[in-house]
Parts: structure tokens; C-alpha cells; sequence
């Protein structure tokens, strides 16, 4: 279970400054340790500043005086500024002289402050994996080798076949070229079976003569 931090708070109200302007150095204590962001507080060159410097001076005087009176341990040094917020707060509702007897009416706005700080949560029970991204990077290359390897293999098949092809053709030359030389042998050994044929036909004639 987490274990929730105690805020310690600080509220300035009805402020004589419009809610975006007290926002615009609000921001730039927002998170940061107690003495950076005093430090910023008081070098920052805006009417507000010096207000929020004081509210979060009175801050941390909460903060110390709290721990004191319920009797629990506060780290100052480790205390940062948790929330700061600026909330409307009401409008004053004003007339501006115009020209020809007119009247331009304009609000002036007003605002709450609100500062809290808490002290930050030890890290030494988190563990960091810093090794993780390493691992991934060492793994992608072999990824890529075994990717590379099963295209490698139709590379081969296709020079295998290309050096089958000509083979191939050699043996379909010869045959065309002992083709005619069948055909020579089997008219020779047509007309051998041919000349007994026509000498004894030959000797028929003689005799009934």
C-alpha cells in the first residue's frame, strides 16, 4: 500500500493580481526543492513574487511547527513544493470614464493562493534496471542473422538452378544431334533387310524364264 506524505499549507487570500499573472510564477516553483524555490521566488522580477516568497516561507514555518507539536521527524532539506495553485477569487467591478459621457465598465480580479510542501519519498526501496535497454539492443542483431539467413538460402537455389540450366542444354543438344544419326542407321538396316528380299525375286524371274 502507498503510504501518503503530510502536506503542510500555506493560503494568501484576496491578492490584488489576476490569477494568470500570479500562475506565470507559480510555475516556476512548482515541484522543485524549498530552497531552489525560494531562491527563484526572490530573483523573479514580478509584482506577485515577493507575496508567494512570503506565503512559502510561511510554509515550511508550518511545517517545522507541526512536526514539533505532534512530535514526528521532518527533514527540511528533503521538503519540496507539492501543489500551488492561484483560484479566482471575486471580481471588483469598475467604471472607466468614456468619451460623450459614456462609462466603460472593467473588473478587477482578485485571487487565492494556495501553497502546500511535503517531504519527498526515500528511493531505497526502488530498484532501477538500468541493464534492460542493453539486453534489447544485444538481441537485435541476432534477430537480424536469422532474419538474413532464410533469404540467403533461395540466393543459393537460384544459382544452383542457373548453373543446372545449361547442363540442360547440353544434353538436349546431343540429342538433337544423335537424332539424324538414328535415323541414318535405322534406313540402313532397312535397306540390308531389303537386298535378300530383292535377290531372291530376282532368282524367281530367272527360273521361269
Amino acid at each position: 500500500m502507498a503510504v501518503e506524505t503530510r502536506e503542510y499549507r500555506a493560503e494568501a487570500k484576496f491578492q490584488r493580481v489576476s490569477p494568470q499573472k500570479a500562475r506565470l510564477v507559480l510555475d516556476l516553483i512548482k515541484g522543485r526543492g524549498v530552497e531552489e524555490a525560494l531562491t527563484t521566488a526572490a530573483f523573479t522580477k514580478k509584482r506577485i513574487a515577493p507575496v508567494i516568497y512570503k506565503l512559502l516561507t510561511s510554509a515550511v514555518d508550518n511545517a517545522k511547527y507541526v512536526s514539533g507539536e505532534q512530535g514526528t521527524d521532518l527533514d527540511v532539506d528533503n521538503l519540496y513544493v507539492k501543489t500551488a495553485l492561484a483560484n479566482d477569487g471575486p471580481r471588483m467591478k469598475r467604471i472607466r470614464p468614456a468619451p460623450m459621457g459614456r462609462a466603460f465598465r472593467y473588473q478587477r480580479r482578485l485571487t487565492h493562493i494556495v501553497l502546500s510542501v511535503a517531504e519527498r519519498e526515500s528511493d531505497a526501496g526502488l530498484v532501477t534496471k538500468v541493464e534492460e535497454p542493453a539486453a534489447v539492443v544485444k538481441t537485435a542483431p541476432a534477430a537480424k542473422a536469422k532474419v538474413a539467413a532464410p533469404e540467403a538460402a533461395p540466393k543459393k537455389t537460384k544459382a544452383a538452378k542457373k548453373s543446372e540450366k545449361p547442363e540442360t542444354t547440353a544434353k538436349a543438344s546431343k540429342s538433337k544431334a544423335e537424332e539424324p544419326e538414328t535415323a541414318a542407321k535405322a534406313k540402313a538396316t532397312k535397306k540390308k533387310s531389303e537386298e535378300p528380299e530383292t535377290a531372291a525375286k530376282a532368282t524367281k524371274k530367272k527360273a521361269g524364264k
